[in-house]
């Protein structure tokens, strides 16, 4: 085994580049140009990887999946013995990544799916999929939370756990318009009082 790391090859510095390059101008707004640029890449390299600018949206797509896939799966907010305590842990993790500029701390694939979901309909589904899949994530807590509550709601943990991403993306949209985070954190701590509210009311 080498004593050095692998260094990365031209598809995976495109795809990193895609990740920052896209949240910081948007997607229709980023040439194969500035990509391969950023990549520190030929033209070239990125044709032999990708065949269009829209199969690299998909594939960065994915990736970004993949990377915060696994900073959330490792992070703290598990480690709570009560399901509501670990969804309420979620969203405080979520905003204590609200560092940085906006660009930083953005979802790529929420910018996307806002410029493209007419336009480029397999970077929407994607996008969906990659959405859906992160919700996903907090259904089984959502439901615990629910049945050891003893409550018959007549929304679902799926409905509860997407709705979560909506406040999140539309958090994302105010730091965009307002040039910071402030106006994010805000929506944050709103969604948690809704949340401690909805089950809260449970236990009266």
């Amino acid at each position: 085994m080498s004593p050095h790391p692998a260094k990365p090859d031209a598809r995976s510095k495109l795809l990193d580049a895609a990740m920052s390059v896209i949240r910081a101008k948007g997607y229709s707004a980023t040439s194969v140009d500035e990509l391969c640029a950023a990549a520190g890449v030929t033209k070239g390299a990125f044709f032999h990887h990708f065949k269009s600018k829209e199969a690299l949206g998909v594939a960065a797509v994915e990736h970004w999946s993949e990377m915060t896939g696994a900073v959330f799966a490792n992070a703290p907010y598990h480690d709570h013995p009560d399901p509501l305590q670990r969804v309420l842990g979620y969203v405080a993790f979520r905003k204590s990544l609200l560092t940085g500029s906006v660009a930083d701390f953005t979802c790529l694939v929420g910018t996307m799916v806002q410029e493209a979901y007419e336009s480029v309909p397999a970077i929407r589904e994607a996008c969906d999929k990659s959405i859906s899949s992160h919700a996903g994530t907090l259904e089984a807590d959502i439901e615990t939370a629910i049945e050891e509550r003893g409550m018959s709601p007549d929304w679902t943990a799926k409905s509860l756990a997407l709705h979560t991403q909506a406040v999140l993306q539309g958090a994302f949209i105010l730091a965009k318009a307002k040039g910071g985070a402030e106006a994010a954190a805000e929506s944050v701590d709103h969604l948690t009082r809704y949340l401690e509210l909805l089950f809260g009311a449970a236990r009266h």
